[in-house]
């Protein structure tokens, strides 16, 4: 079944980072003006004053080797960018948080996402990775490179792995990396729309240039987050309709 994408800035509110109120939360996320790297016991501290939900997901980075998927990653964070690609050897994960502001009553949340990088030979070698890879997962990014049309003719294979029951509700989202090398694209604009027609899901896009501001990395993090906020909501109505029946 297609997964129901909501509209863009329809349940957070598009572009907060820019707003004067975003300020003393995003500033727990920075450091010199430069992203703070989070371990996975670490978290922004607030002041007591402000109170914070922090929401928690997983989220599985797949496509074929050199997409780009460790260098999404390390950018989502705000980490330094790796000079050379190199094969992921295991699961390499990252922790990202970002602070989101709810459209419907103004509530600000801090979403932890947990990333997750396996290298495409190490799925193959090791039949106990994508399992792992796949427990309790919140979302799932499919990759595919302008400059590689085979990375985006698999995207399809990439999809049906992960659709069935045993996977149960996951937001799935594209994106398409090294978008700003229009020498060497050899994905077309039109492509992506009869894709994006054909599978009913979202298509984000990100430049290989990188900046130190979070613009370069709001949009696809809020659009993240607005599918997850959106999937819980539905899941728990789903879940409230249930026990009403079971009531009756």
């Amino acid at each position: 079944m297609a997964q129901v994408s909501p509209s863009s800035g329809s349940i957070i509110v598009a572009d907060w980072h820019r707003c004067k109120d975003s300020k003393e939360y995003f500033s727990k996320i920075l450091h010199k003006k430069r992203r703070k790297n989070f371990g996975l016991l670490e978290s922004p501290v607030m002041p007591p004053h402000v109170a914070v939900d922090t929401v928690h997901y997983k989220i599985f980075l797949s496509g074929k080797s050199g997409v780009g998927k460790t260098v999404l990653a390390a950018r989502l964070a705000g980490l330094n960018i790796p000079n050379m690609h190199y094969e992921t050897t295991g699961i390499e994960t990252t922790v990202v948080y970002w602070p989101v502001k709810l459209r419907e009553n103004g509530r600000v949340l801090f979403f932890r996402l947990q990333l997750w990088d396996c290298g495409e030979n190490a799925l193959r070698r090791f039949d106990h990775l994508l399992p792992a890879c796949k427990e309790q997962v919140d979302a799932v990014l499919f990759l595919f490179s302008f400059t590689d049309r085979t990375s985006f003719d698999d995207l399809s294979n990439q999809i049906a792995k992960w659709t069935g029951a045993p996977v149960g509700r996951v937001v799935k989202l594209v994106v398409g990396t090294k978008f700003d090398l229009f020498m060497h694209c050899d994905v077309a604009e039109r492509d992506v729309r009869n894709f994006q027609e054909t599978w009913s899901v979202p298509v984000l896009r990100v430049g290989g240039e990188v900046s130190d501001g979070l613009g370069d990395v709001a949009s696809l993090l809020n659009c993240l987050a607005e599918h997850l906020w959106h999937q819980d909501c539905v899941s728990a109505r789903h879940h409230s309709q249930q026990e009403t029946g079971t009531v009756l």
